[in-house]
This record gives C-alpha cells, structure tokens and sequence, in this order.
C-alpha cells in the first residue's frame, strides 16, 4: 500500500484532483476524510459519482480514518483527501507515515487570515500544520501537479 498524495483541499473533489493528480500520482483509491460527507449519504453519493468508475472512493470520518488507511491494500494507490489539517494531525497520532502533506486549497473564510494567495488559516490550522511539520512530515503548497511545490514554512 502506499498514499501517494495527502491533500489538504477545502473542495474535496473538483478538476485540479480529478484531472492533474489523479494522472499524476497513478492513484487507483482515493479516500476523503470529512465528517460532515462521511455523515451524509447524499454528499457521499455526490463525491463518488465525481470520481472515474475505475477508482475506488472512501468516504470516512476523521475517527475512523486511520482504520481505513489502515485497511490499504498491497496494490492500492491511495489519495488521501482532507478540507483542514486537522485530519492530518489525527493521522499521525494515529501512528499513520505520512511523509508529506499537500495544501492546495483553504479558502477564505471568517476566522481565517491569507498566508499565500488563495491559502489561508486559521490560528488553530497554522498551529495543526506546525505541528505536521514539528513531527517531520513535509508540508508544501502545491495547486497542480504541474506547478512547483512551496514549502508552507516560508509563510509561517
């Protein structure tokens, strides 16, 4: 098993993941960690008719997501889909390797400040994407696969 892209993206599932990553990485899985899809059977439905037939989607909570990532298969190809960090930071007290944490969108929204285009945080999501980075996973801004990768400490 392996993860090949942790992403942080407020959308979810949208053209960026289904066109640049999904060619990118090779992915044949791709889980979503989000309460309130994993909590409503029509948002979960949405989420996996937006994916290709050929891919495997999981929808979980944050709860019940090391277990899923845990169940990975041999051959599975796994991206990992979050809208905060604080999936992530879950994760990895869960004991899940995570060598790298992709943020590709965090939009603005009330209680959160810009920190690069159209990337912001809160105080509690900068302190989350600390503490990934204080546990050594790498933790880049990236939109596309084709775009260079930003190292999210030159903004903190």
């Amino acid at each position: 098993m392996s993860i090949v892209l942790a992403r942080i993206d407020d959308r979810l599932i949208h053209g960026q993941v289904m066109t640049s990553w999904l060619n990118y990485t090779g992915a044949n899985k791709i889980i979503v960690i989000d309460d309130v899809t994993a909590n409503d059977s029509f948002l979960t439905m949405i989420i996996k008719t937006l994916v290709p037939a050929n891919i495997v989607t999981q929808v979980t909570t944050v709860a019940d997501s090391a277990a899923v990532i845990a169940g990975l298969q041999d051959h599975d190809k796994a991206i990992i889909l979050a809208k905060t960090p604080e999936a992530y930071v879950h994760l990895a007290d869960s004991g899940v390797k995570l060598a790298k944490v992709n943020i590709g969108g965090m939009g603005i929204k009330p209680g959160r400040k810009t920190v690069y285009k159209n990337i912001s945080a809160s105080e509690a999501e900068i302190d989350q994407l600390k503490q990934l980075i204080q546990r050594g996973i790498q933790v880049e801004i990236q939109m596309v696969a084709e775009d260079p990768a930003m190292d999210f400490k030159r903004f903190i």
